[in-house]
């Protein structure tokens, strides 16, 4: 078929991979030049000449590709892309077995078919060209798809056993390959033999079988495609078979169970699998889990385990049906459910691994344990062992580290699982650690170490510590980054020395510390900083004094050497002027001969030996001022009148003034009393250079000096000149002693004395007189200066003259004296002043006005008040004169001075004229002045008592009289400050202590003078201050210590230790030396001391001390009274020696020819180890040639090889220090291997002879050593009773055999035992000894001191407390009591005793120069020292004893002995009350034997009973007192009183409590005030007793009224309860809606104060409804009242209340209470009413929130039964018919007997419209109480006219009343017993009163509720209960019982008596009850009533 090839000439979309840009551009020209159209380039590429032009030979660029294809498809495409110069004689052709096919880049083959399979060459030529083509080829392979040649019938029926042959042949290209398949299943799965494939025929089935029935699929395939044929075979019927049956399986859940089912049959069967009746899996169905497979069997994947149990293959076909069954059986599966998890432990530590798993209890685990795949078996030494499937790994070390896998294996499966484990430890020290100096930096310290093993677990940081100057080690970096292996160290103080160590941190925990590196001393350098506080003061007017405090010691940099202090003037400029202190303890200096009063500035710089600090900040101060050395000048003095002398001066000159001008001094002075001088203080003007001063107040004409001086702070200067000079005169003062005598009808003499103040020179008198009020009469007389009367003639008869006496001075005539007289009339005494009234009251004045008395007929010269002082106890002080004013005839007021501020005063007074006084008038109302500060200070302020930190002052208080306030605020105040000026003034308040005596200041300084001032203070401020009073604390311990104290190793055992003196304000007392404590680092013993003798001891050279031996050295000072705190500790190490022998060599593996040897540090390495040496040699060898060996200083164990078998060698070792090798360490051992454990000491023993109070000697015998030299023993103890075994010693040499076991308690039980050690191990131990016991020994405590008081003026009681027990070593004996007498010197004597303590302390020295006394019972905490000398001091100490000896002393206590405060009480003390708020008190003083001093007063503790902690306070009384009142205390309260009797040794013995009840006072009001049962008409009101009774209760009081008037009427209505336990009331008088006031009181003497509340009578928010549909049904022998629920409210309803009204009482009352709230009817039996009386009824709702409104009332029903005859009408008429002649003849009697008399007072009552009620009731008769507000429908004249009403008529059946009665209470109050009611009208018209008003309302007030009185009456209506009960509740109903059977329901519920209200049985009255206030039990008989209202009021 022929060809055809086309060549596409089209530029394709053509991608080349690689160089894709210079591809598509090369064919992009090739084309370009082809295809003219598309590109429209061809000019440009023809004919150009660029490089384009050249020759290039073909070349094929892009070469054909190999191509598959199948035949049939579309078209083969091959490209060829070439490349040539020109482009234009490019050629590229195709060609076929050497046929040229085409020409052109592409061959396109169209329909491709197998025949143009072949190999395709491209070929690339150039023409008109030489160069030789090229080409390249590519194959192409056509494929054809699969053909069926031969295929298979649709269906093929075949006999059993016979041959089938089903054909399938295909061909195509390449051959196909043929794959046949059965029901989709390969044949090659199904592997059946019979089934032959043959490639000549196609599948043969030889020998067919049932099973073989089924569709036959025949697949062709070759790489173009598939085809595929099929067929089904059909096999002739047979019955199905099985060929294999399903058998029983066993499984684990969640793996796969598989069932054969394999069955034969034709047409082939069809499989079903059940269980039980469930179908599992067939052919159209199955269910999850189960796949029914294609060979019949079932298989179930995941298999449950609830999948257990029995399986049925069931197979059928058309020919029948077959099954067969089997079992399943499930395992629970094995798995791990606790599998190991990874862990991290500590070496040495245990690991565990936990494994666990949960399988079948059917099957057996078992667990196995690998590492990295090899298995883990247990030990035999119990390392590793495993248990139930954990690993436990003890003693874990680094070669446990791994991966760990716990497997479990059952036939339920296995699991497994792995887990690391890490084995850490502390990480190694770091190693090479080396210190150097920084060069560039002088305070760093360059480190570097070499990092350390990390201990399995990264390092976390490293911590760096240093020690400066040998101090303890502390932190200094805590975190160094773990990745560095070197550091700067900074910021350290130059100067110093340091040491460091360096440790690595992880984990674990901290590693070792590193080896310390050599000690490096850094340079010194000057101080950085200045000293600090600097404080400048002035001393004098000429010095300073500058102190201050070293600069911070960090910054000091060196060893401080000394200050330089520089000054100069402030502010100017100048050199400095230097002091150098060359002493660094000194850190003060005074400046002196400094210029007065001028500024300074100041700088003070520390030095070193390196050089001069920094200097401090300037501080500036002043020297102090000077007395001005000049007086003013130009002084000038001029009287001015005659009081006033003028001053006019200039200052003095500025230099001279010396300080700053306070100002002048004028001092005018008498001529002959220069003591009386005049100083008036001038604040200095400075504007103006002449100073101006006035001094007034002079006497009149009087000669005086005059002088002047300036000031300054610390004094005056001198005075100018004095100059004398003279006042003006001035009028003279009024004469004296003005009288009349020879009074005549026509004349009279007068006559009078000079006056007290002539003020000048008297010159003449004048006289005048004149008729009183007739100036025309007036005569004058000028009479000389000698006359001094004069007579007085022609005068009227009868007649009043004034008359006027005046004296005369040249400055004019003086102060008249005025008086009257009548001529023939004597003057005669006055009359008193009246109506006094005092106002203008302040603290010390107030002033009286009055009127004036009768003059007696002649003027009043002069007026005398007198003041009277009223105590707050109402004692009353003698009258005494305050006040005395003459020349005032007309006065009417007068101010009286200089009175008490806060006193209680009334006033009085007289009138005096010429003749007398007059008498005083009646006294002044009481008043009380206003309060003041304290006019004094307390007096005979004194020192009590002084102690090291403490003063007691005593002092004598300021009397009552003086406080000038209320004593509650009255304190006083202590002001102390050092006499040497250091430190701040102090204040100490006494509050609220007017009485206090005395107080203790604390805090002080010892040994220090104080100056000390005390003042009264109040509320209103502080008195004066008192004189100064010295005082000295006492000598105590120093309270410093040594300062720069510095030590130096001498050598290996010596110490040189240096220290400066204490400063003086530390020393507390007389320095007698200083002790050094000093002990080894880390030593557990107490230091040792040695004493420096003296003041001024500061160095001591300590020797015998441990070589190289870290020391911590204290210094303290101590006095007389003991030691002071130590300095802080000083770490210094002493210098290197040789070593001591190492310790513990022990051999624990020795072999036959090596030996390992193991040692510890020495015991004593005496500096640092730097290595070791092993020396050995053969012991059988002689001589003996050793052999040495040196290990580093780290090494610890060494091993020896080479050596002879069974031969005994020596080894010894050594250690080195710089110094060189030290002792040596000798051991035997031989090398053997038959070696064991040591046999343990035997006999191991203590005999008693070796038996010491701390110590005991221990003996034994060594036993056998096990083939192994013995190398120590160790010991153990054990305290008996109940301790613990404890190793008491561990290196016991092992060649002895006693030793002596010390470190013990004296007296104490122990038992040892011990145990050998050979280089095996330890032996087992040995036998314990018996039980020794250790001797006593001296106690080591002494007895506590608690207390030193005098008891007499000779004895003190000593107490104390007993020592610890752990303490006594021993059984106690007793104590002894040291004391001795102190001299006064103390100075003198505490010098003396220097050379007397040395190494002792005080109190031990006390021991051997006192006096003792023995106190042989242990028991015993007190004692008493007698036989003492009076006013002397001594010291006391004590000490415990026992059999061995005494204790050491305890501490000293000095006491003073003289004075002791009484030993008695006060005696005869009398209690009484006053009043209700004041007890007087009473008592006698105690006998004088016993008072120990004088008794300066006493001390009154009072409180009330049973409160004491509460309320008890006290009072001071002074001597001569011996009584008080005790005022403010709580009424009718018992109270209780103790004295105590004090002097200045303190207070006595308190005396037995008296005890008194104060008075009865007005109770509190009560303590509330509630409401309940409130209705529109009525409630119940409860209150509270009082909480503060003040005395007993007789009753209450209520009153209640609207607060508004209710229709114009407003009613006050009161209430009295007599009685205290009733505290309600029931009220029903109410109006509805109406608000009222309600009050209560409480009365005991009088009534309290009340309480109030206001309540509004209707039914509260949220109480029920009104029930409704309220009917009545009655029967012969009942009423039903039925009713219907109305609304709820906002809470359920609880009960019911029935109310009944009777007709005859016209009141709603309770009459059922309280009905179960599901009650809807209730009984009311006939026999409860009475007969003849009609009832209305109504049903009232309750629930929790109170009463709600009521139900409309029923229709008004009798109570009519049968009656009896005499209850007939016709018998009631006659009978009524005969009582009423009956009556009438009565009452005609009585109206004939008093007709006038008794209705006298019965006129017309007032207008009325409020009204006012008063009740009564008293407990014994309780008539509860109804009060009713209602209109009376009575129509009368008198009620119309009068505004009242006229009572109702009562019913004559229980009403007793006489005409009498009637008139008293005719106006509608009724006076009965115990009651009064009064009605008070207000404004109410009578046109509001009119008849209609009460024509609309019915009677409903009855007489008889106000009366009644007899019980009967009441039981006529009401009796006892009888089975009244609701209808349908079996509810037995009883009436309200009295308080005593059942109090919580007795309330005031109904005016009528018992029976008046019902309750269902056990249902509480819903009423307001207090159970407080229940009656006492027994308060009523059977027989008495019980409460009831019985009582109703009307308006």
């Amino acid at each position: 078929m022929p060809r055809v090839f086309s060549l596409v000439s089209t530029f394709p979309s053509y991608n080349i991979p690689g160089s894709v840009s210079f591809a598509v551009s090369f064919v992009c020209s090739w084309f370009a030049s082809e295809v003219r159209v598309a590109f429209n380039v061809g000019k440009k590429n023809r004919g150009s000449t660029g490089p384009e032009s050249e020759l290039v030979a073909p070349a094929i660029v892009i070469g054909p590709k190999n191509k598959t294809v199948v035949a049939g498809s579309s078209e083969a495409t091959l490209e060829c892309v070439a490349n040539a110069r020109p482009i234009d004689g490019l050629v590229v052709s195709w060609k076929r077995d050497g046929r040229r096919l085409a020409s052109g880049r592409r061959l396109i083959i169209p329909a491709p078919s197998s025949s143009d399979s072949g190999l395709y060459v491209c070929e690339a030529s150039l023409s008109n060209s030489t160069a030789k083509p090229v080409e390249a080829r590519a194959h192409v392979t056509v494929m054809e798809l699969p053909s069926l040649t031969a295929q298979p019938k649709r269906k093929i029926l075949a006999e059993l056993d016979r041959n089938v042959d089903i054909p399938c042949l295909a061909t195509g290209v390449p051959q196909p390959r043929i794959e046949w398949y059965k029901d989709t299943v390969p044949l090659s799965k199904l592997a059946n033999p019979r089934y032959k494939v043959t490639g000549a025929t196609g599948l043969t089935v030889r020998r067919v079988q049932p099973g073989d029935g089924g569709v036959f699929q025949c697949f062709a395939r070759n790489a173009a495609g598939e085809t595929q044929a099929h067929a089904q075979l059909l096999v002739s019927s047979v019955h199905p078979t099985f060929t294999s049956t399903p058998s029983d399986q066993t499984v684990t859940d969640g793996t796969t169970a598989l069932f054969t089912c394999q069955t034969n049959g034709a047409p082939k069967p069809a499989v079903t699998w059940r269980k039980g009746s469930q179908v599992l899996a067939s052919g159209s169905f199955q269910v999850p889990r189960f796949t029914l497979l294609q060979s019949g069997g079932l298989q179930i994947q995941p298999v449950n385990f609830q999948d257990s149990g029995e399986y049925t293959c069931i197979a059928s076909n058309s020919e029948g049906t077959i099954n067969a069954s089997s079992a399943l059986t499930v395992w629970t599966r094995t798995v791990l459910s606790v599998p190991p998890t990874d862990q991290r432990v500590i070496k040495g530590t245990t690991a565990i691994l936990d494994c666990n798993a949960t399988h079948d209890p059917r099957v057996n685990i078992s667990f196995k344990w690998d590492r990295g795949g090899v298995p883990i078996r247990a030990t035999s030494v119990g390392r590793v062992s495993m248990r139930q499937g954990s690993l436990t790994i003890g003693q874990t070390w680094s070669g446990d580290i791994g991966d760990y896998t716990c497997t479990v294996t059952s036939q339920a499966g296995n699991d497994s699982h792995s887990a690391r484990l890490e084995v850490i430890e502390l990480p190694h020290s770091p190693r090479s650690l080396a210190a150097s100096l920084n060069e560039s930096d002088s305070r760093s310290v360059h480190l570097s170490w070499l990092r350390p093993f990390d201990g399995n677990s990264p390092l976390l940081y490293y911590l760096l510590e240093l020690s400066e100057n040998n101090s303890p080690w502390k932190v200094y970096l805590s975190e160094v980054d773990p990745a560095v292996s070197q550091v700067s160290v900074g910021g350290l103080t130059p100067a110093r020395t340091y040491q460091f160590r360096l440790c690595a941190v992880n984990q674990v925990g901290r590693g070792q510390y590193s080896a310390e590196t050599q000690r490096l001393m850094l340079r010194e350098e000057a101080p950085s900083a200045p000293p600090k506080n600097i404080v400048a003061s002035g001393r004098t007017n000429q010095s300073i004094m500058v102190q201050w405090q070293p600069p911070p010691e960090p910054q000091l940099n060196g060893v401080l050497r000394g200050y330089l202090l520089r000054y100069r003037l402030a502010g100017l400029p100048g050199d400095y002027q230097e002091k150098n202190i060359s002493s660094p303890e000194t850190n003060y200096c005074l400046l002196k001969d400094l210029i007065i009063w001028t500024q300074y500035q100041i700088q003070v710089a520390a030095f070193t030996g390196a050089g001069l600090g920094v200097y401090s900040s300037a501080v500036t101060e002043y020297t102090l001022q000077g007395v001005p050395t000049a007086p003013p000048q130009e002084v000038e003095v001029l009287a001015i009148n005659s009081t006033t002398i003028r001053f006019t001066w200039n200052p003095p000159p500025q230099q001279f003034i010396n300080g700053i001008n306070q100002g002048y001094k004028l001092l005018v002075w008498p001529e002959r009393s220069p003591e009386d001088a005049i100083v008036v203080t001038i604040t200095p003007d400075y504007p103006s250079s002449r100073h101006t001063g006035l001094v007034s107040g002079l006497r009149k004409f009087t000669w005086y000096f005059g002088s002047t001086l300036c000031f300054t702070t610390p004094g005056d200067g001198p005075r100018s000149p004095p100059t004398l000079l003279q006042t003006h005169e001035d009028t003279p003062g009024p004469v004296r002693l003005l009288s009349f005598t020879e009074i005549m009808d026509t004349s009279l003499r007068v006559s009078w004395a000079e006056p007290e103040d002539k003020n000048g020179i008297i010159i003449g008198y004048q006289l005048w007189w004149e008729v009183s009020g007739a100036e025309s009469s007036r005569e004058e007389r000028s009479l000389s200066n000698s006359t001094l009367q004069y007579q007085l003639t022609g005068l009227t008869s009868t007649t009043a003259y004034a008359l006027r006496v005046a004296a005369l001075t040249a400055a004019g005539r003086g102060v008249v004296t005025p008086s009257t007289i009548s001529t023939g009339v004597p003057p005669e005494l006055p009359g008193a002043p009246s109506n006094l009234i005092i106002s203008n009251i302040s603290p010390r004045t107030a002033t009286v006005r009055f009127r004036p008395g009768p003059d007696g007929k002649t003027a009043i010269s002069r007026w005398v008040v007198e003041g009277q002082v009223v105590k707050e106890d109402r004692e009353e002080e003698a009258w005494r004169l305050v006040l005395e004013e003459e020349n005032r005839p007309g006065a009417d007021a007068l101010e009286v001075p200089d009175l008490t501020p806060f006193t209680q005063y009334r006033f009085r007074m007289r009138q005096v004229n010429v003749v007398g006084s007059s008498a005083m008038s009646a006294p002044s109302r009481l008043i009380q002045t206003l309060q003041a500060a304290p006019d004094t200070h307390p007096s005979n302020f004194t020192l009590l008592s002084a102690t090291q930190t403490s003063l007691r002052f005593t002092w004598k208080p300021l009397p009552e009289s003086e406080y000038n306030s209320s004593p509650e605020t009255v304190g006083y105040r202590l002001r102390l400050w050092r006499t040497d000026g250091l430190g701040e003034d102090r204040t100490e308040d006494v509050e609220r202590a007017g009485g206090a005596s005395e107080t203790t200041v604390e805090g002080l300084n010892p040994w220090t003078k104080y100056q000390v001032q005390i003042q009264a203070y109040n509320s209103i401020g502080p008195g004066p201050w008192s004189q100064t009073a010295a005082a000295l604390t006492a000598e105590s311990v120093p309270s410093g210590s040594p300062v720069n104290v510095t030590a130096e190793a001498v050598s290996s055992t010596r110490i040189l230790l240096r220290w400066s003196a204490l400063p003086q304000a530390q020393r507390n007392g007389v320095v007698l030396g200083y002790k050094v404590s000093y002990s080894a680092k880390d030593s557990e013993g107490p230091p040792s001391v040695q004493v420096a003798e003296g003041e001024g001891g500061s160095t001591l050279l300590l020797d015998a001390l441990q070589k190289y031996s870290m020391y911590a050295l204290q210094v303290l000072a101590y006095t007389r009274m003991g030691d002071g705190p130590p300095s802080n500790p000083v770490l210094l190490r002493t210098k290197e020696d040789v070593p001591g022998p190492p310790v513990r060599m022990v051999f624990p593996e020795v072999r036959l020819s090596s030996i390992r040897v193991v040692w510890q540090p020495p015991t004593n390495p005496n500096g640092i180890i730097l290595g070791y040496q092993i020396s050995y040699c053969s012991d059988s060898r002689d001589p003996r040639r050793w052999t040495t060996v040196e290990v580093g200083s780290n090494a610890r164990q060494f091993t020896v090889t080479g050596l002879s078998p069974e031969q005994a060698y020596v080894f010894r070792l050594t250690a080195r220090t710089a110094v060189g090798w030290g002792a040596e360490q000798e051991a035997r051992v031989v090398t053997t291997e038959r070696r064991e454990r040591p046999q343990p000491p035997r006999k191991l023993a203590a005999p008693q002879d070796g038996v010491e109070a701390r110590q005991l000697r221990l003996h034994w015998v060594t036993g056998g050593s096990g083939s192994s030299p013995l190398r120590y023993f160790t010991l153990q103890a054990k305290e008996l009773p109940g301790g613990d075994w404890n190793t008491h010693a561990a290196d016991i040499p092992h060649n002895v055999t006693s030793w002596t076991a010390d470190r013990l308690k004296p007296f104490t039980s122990y038992k040892f035992r011990m145990l050998a050690t050979n280089d095996v191990g330890d032996s087992v131990l040995s036998r314990e000894t018996e039980a020794v016991t250790t001797l006593q020994d001296v106690p080591d405590e002494p007895p506590l001191i608690l207390a030193v008081r005098p008891t007499t003026t000779t004895s003190v009681l000593v107490q104390w407390e007993r020592p610890g027990e752990d303490s006594i070593n021993g059984v106690l004996t007793g104590y002894r009591l040291y004391y001795r007498e102190l001299p006064v010197n103390t100075s003198a004597f505490a010098e003396a005793e220097v050379q007397a303590t040395k190494n002792n302390t005080t109190s031990a020295l006390i021991t051997t120069k006192s006096t003792f006394k023995t106190v042989s019972s242990a028991s015993l905490t007190e004692f008493e020292l007698t036989q003492l000398k009076k006013f002397k001091r001594y010291q006391i100490v004590m000490t415990s004893y026992n059999i061995v000896g005494e204790s050491p002393p305890s501490s000293a206590v000095e006491v003073s002995v003289g004075e002791a405060a009484p030993s008695v009480a006060p005696q005869s003390i009398k209690v009484s009350a006053v009043s209700s708020s004041i007890l007087e008190v009473t008592w006698d003083t105690p006998p004088p034997e016993t008072q120990n001093g004088l008794i300066q007063g006493y001390k009154v503790h009072y409180w009330e009973r049973d409160k004491q902690n509460q309320t008890e306070k006290v009072q001071v009384i002074f001597v001569p007192n011996t009584r008080v009142h005790l005022t403010n205390l709580t009424s009718y309260t018992p109270h209780l009183v103790t004295l105590t009797a004090f002097n200045t040794a303190g207070d006595g013995p308190p005396s037995d409590p008296r005890g008194a009840r104060t008075l009865q006072s007005a109770p509190g009001q009560p303590s509330y005030l509630s409401f309940s049962e409130v209705t529109g008409g009525s409630l119940n009101v409860s209150w509270g007793a009082p909480l503060t009774p003040n005395g007993q209760l007789e009753g209450y009081r209520v009153v209640y009224q609207p607060t508004a008037p209710v229709q114009g009427v407003s009613k006050v209505v009161t209430v009295d309860v007599r009685g205290s336990w009733q505290r309600w009331l029931k009220v029903r008088d109410l109006v509805a809606g109406a608000t009222y006031a309600f009050s209560a009181q409480a009365l005991t003497v009088s009534y309290g104060p009340p309480i109030q509340a206001n309540i509004s009578a209707q039914p509260v928010q949220g109480s029920p409804g009104s029930p409704t549909e309220l009917s009545i049904t009655k029967t012969a022998s009942a009423l039903t009242l039925h009713w219907a629920q109305g609304e709820m409210g906002t809470a359920p309803v609880s009960g019911y209340v029935v109310e009944a009204r009777p007709s005859d009482e016209g009141v709603w009352d309770t009459f059922i209470r309280l009905l179960p709230p599901s009650s809807r009817s209730v009984l009311v039996p006939l026999e409860r009413l009475r007969s003849g009386i009609s009832y209305e009824f109504r049903v009232i709702a309750v629930n929790r929130h109170g009463y709600g409104q009521p139900s409309t009332p029923s229709a008004a029903l009798a109570a009519l039964s049968e009656r009896p005859f005499y209850e007939e009408w016709w018998f009631l008429l006659v009978m009524a018919l005969v009582g009423l002649i009956l009556v009438l003849v009565l009452v005609f009697a009585l109206l004939l007997h008093g007709h006038s008399s008794k209705y006298k007072a019965c006129g017309p009552g007032k207008h009325v419209s409020t009204a006012e009620e008063s009740v009564t009731l008293d407990n014994g008769g309780f008539a509860a109480l109804e009060l009713n507000s209602r209109t009376l429908n009575t129509k009368n004249s008198f009620l119309k006219k009068n505004g009242t009403r006229s009572p109702p008529r009562p019913s004559p059946g229980g009403l007793h009343y006489s005409d009498e009665d009637l008139c008293k209470n005719y106006n509608g109050a009724v006076l009965t017993e115990g009651t009064t009611l009064t009605e008070k009208a207000t404004e109410v018209s009578e046109s509001e009163l009119t008849d209609s008003d009460y024509e609309d309302e019915q009677p409903k007030h009855s007489f008889v509720n106000h009366y009644m009185s007899d019980p009967t009456y009441y039981n006529s209506w009401k009796r006892q209960p009888k089975s009244l009960k609701p209808i349908g509740a079996p509810f037995g109903y009883e009436e309200c019982a009295a308080a005593d059977t059942e109090p919580y329901y007795q309330t005031v519920v109904t005016q009528h008596s018992t029976g008046g209200a019902y309750t269902p049985t056990g249902q509480p009255a819903l009423s307001h009850v207090n159970p407080s206030t229940n009656p006492p039990p027994g308060s009523r008989t059977p027989g008495s009533r019980t409460p009831v209202t019985g009582f109703s009021s009307f308006v």
